[in-house]
């Protein structure tokens, strides 16, 4: 647990490439996680629904402040989550060259 403490957090969501399926998650390590995720070692959901789009992500100081948000953001309505996208990101691009994926 003290570990945790100390360690910084992404919420990110992923997307296919109509943009109309969305799966948030959390993870340490951002551009780690996105590329397990575009080379099928992700969730099962994301592998089955093809999210391979990186559509947005918040940082945290705190990696328990991000699983909260992914809390929150996870009882959010799908419109909801599309305007909190367009928000950081109006066009709703791939953000994965962000990163150098």
């Amino acid at each position: 647990m003290i570990g945790t403490l100390f360690k910084t957090g992404y919420v990110y969501i992923m997307s296919n490439q109509y943009r109309t399926t969305f799966y948030i998650g959390v993870t340490s390590n951002l551009e780690g996680r996105v590329w397990e995720h575009i080379n099928n070692e992700g969730s099962e959901f994301v592998k089955k629904y093809k999210l391979f789009d990186l559509v947005y992500y918040e940082y945290f100081e705190r990696i328990m402040d991000a699983i909260a948000r992914e809390k929150q953001l996870k009882n959010w309505h799908k419109d909801w989550k599309i305007n909190l996208i367009k928000t950081e990101n109006p066009e709703m691009v791939d953000l994965k060259e962000q990163l150098g994926l």
